[in-house]
């Protein structure tokens, strides 16, 4: 028979040292808040049911969830400790659940971890501990002389020989639902804190003649909790470095894994190469020979075989196919659609724009809200003006269209296919297929003209 897990997430706390506004568990470990970790970490473990206990924030925690579904949330009122806080939300367990405890700054658990515990406790409690050459502030755990958990003490209720112990309790617990909601309703508050420890079922455990079992994490940086901005930063550099060693395990090749961020999911081909600083967000995929130049964002893109970003270009919401070539300095909005070969060149900004096979727009160009047809050259400084203010307009440009520089496309407008735009022409009329179309004053020469001087 199949035990159904229920886990209980305790994200309460206010996190004064983050001196943020925004709740603790909301502050984000590659891109995604520490809670958003911990509940898919839990439920890739095999957790069924989730119970967030929220207490400071509580409307913001839950805004940030309300697309997550099978999330039920308890408030807790006042901060009165770990045991005080699983208490809300015991009630709402079956008893005959296997109840997972676990934390919402504790982001980087892993899933192996989770599942050695759960199996841990199938019968009894179960704990992870974890070795630590520098102990402090955390709660030690007792051993008798035959190894045996007996307790687990908090560092200010600890004697000198206690401290000394150098395995700790990470807080991460697992026990069937019944027991552990009897075991919750007889801890006390006789302690420094006057908080009610939930590490007190411990003991409670061992006095009902029970084995606590113990789970040692692979890592310290698995289970340790973030409670200031430095923590945060490290349990971004520990994610980061995993993503990395990920992907490059996988084939890709990262120039630096120290300068990469991943902030959501990469799919990659073979020989897809990344340079320093490039930052992935969303969901991304790359063909084979993808190459990401420098200090890149690519966010929600899709690119092609053989496609070459250059350097510090910024793709948001591409979908791309094989052979393109963008940047440097590109600036790709939502809704730019690339067909092979394209090329989007430095300092060029495009949004919601098809732009067909072959076709250009070298540099120094903004094109929004527009379709262009296959080999079509966009001259520099090029603007499609696609907005009156209220509405926005389409630009179309046919096939093998030649736009000179430093034309401006008043939208709504059409240039027909093998059309050509004079440089510096305001088109804002449909210009015909195959001809030459020029809209710009006459030039004057104005003979004897001096250029005003200052009068001394």
């Amino acid at each position: 028979m199949t035990v159904s897990i229920h886990t209980v997430i305790l994200a309460a706390g206010q996190g004064t040292r983050m001196k943020s506004a925004l709740p603790k568990v909301l502050h984000t470990v590659g891109g995604k808040p520490m809670l958003a970790h911990v509940l898919e970490t839990a439920r890739a473990a095999g957790a069924a049911a989730f119970h967030v206990v929220h207490g400071h924030g509580a409307e913001q925690v839950q805004a940030a969830f309300a697309q997550v579904e099978g999330l039920h949330w308890t408030l807790q009122a006042q901060q009165l400790g770990t045991g005080h806080a699983v208490q809300q939300s015991a009630p709402d367990v079956p008893d005959d659940a296997l109840l997972l405890v676990l934390y919402g700054d504790v982001p980087l658990i892993s899933v192996d971890t989770l599942k050695a515990l759960t199996a841990a406790a199938t019968d009894t409690l179960a704990i992870v501990t974890v070795e630590l050459a520098q102990p402090r502030g955390y709660g030690r755990i007792l051993r008798d002389e035959r190894q045996r958990v007996t307790g687990i003490v908090e560092e200010k209720d600890a004697s000198d020989s206690q401290r000394r112990i150098t395995e700790v309790n990470s807080g991460l617990m697992a026990a069937p639902a019944k027991l552990l909601k009897r075991w919750l309703g007889e801890i006390k508050n006789h302690n420094a804190n006057g908080e009610y420890y939930l590490t007190d079922v411990v003991g409670l455990a061992v006095r009902d003649g029970l084995t606590v079992n113990t789970v040692k994490a692979a890592k310290p940086e698995e289970v340790e909790g973030v409670n200031d901005r430095a923590q945060l930063a490290r349990a971004e550099r520990v994610y980061q470095r995993t993503q990395a060693e990920r992907l490059m395990r996988e084939g890709v090749n990262i120039v630096d894994p120290a300068r990469f961020d991943l902030r959501g999911m990469l799919l990659a081909g073979k020989d897809v190469k990344l340079d320093v600083g490039v930052i992935i967000e969303g969901v991304c995929e790359f063909g084979d020979n993808v190459r990401i130049g420098p200090y890149c964002v690519i966010k929600n893109a899709k690119l092609g075989d053989n496609t070459e970003v250059e350097a510090h270009s910024v793709l948001d919401g591409v979908n791309g196919g094989a052979g393109l070539h963008i940047g440097p300095f590109a600036r790709l909005r939502p809704g730019t659609e690339l067909a092979d070969g394209a090329k989007v060149g430095n300092f060029v900004e495009t949004k919601k724009t098809r732009v067909g096979k072959g076709s250009k727009i070298n540099h120094l160009s903004y094109v929004g809200d527009a379709v262009l047809g296959e080999d079509v050259n966009v001259g520099a400084g090029t603007i499609t003006c696609n907005y009156d203010g209220v509405n926005k307009h389409e630009t179309r440009i046919g096939d093998r269209a030649f736009i000179g520089s430093n034309s401006a496309l008043v939208a709504p407008v059409s240039i027909g296919a093998g059309a050509t735009i004079g440089a510096g022409s305001v088109i804002g009329k449909d210009a015909p297929d195959g001809a030459l179309t020029v809209a710009r004053a006459k030039q004057v020469t104005v003979p004897g003209w001096k250029r005003p001087t200052k009068k001394a």
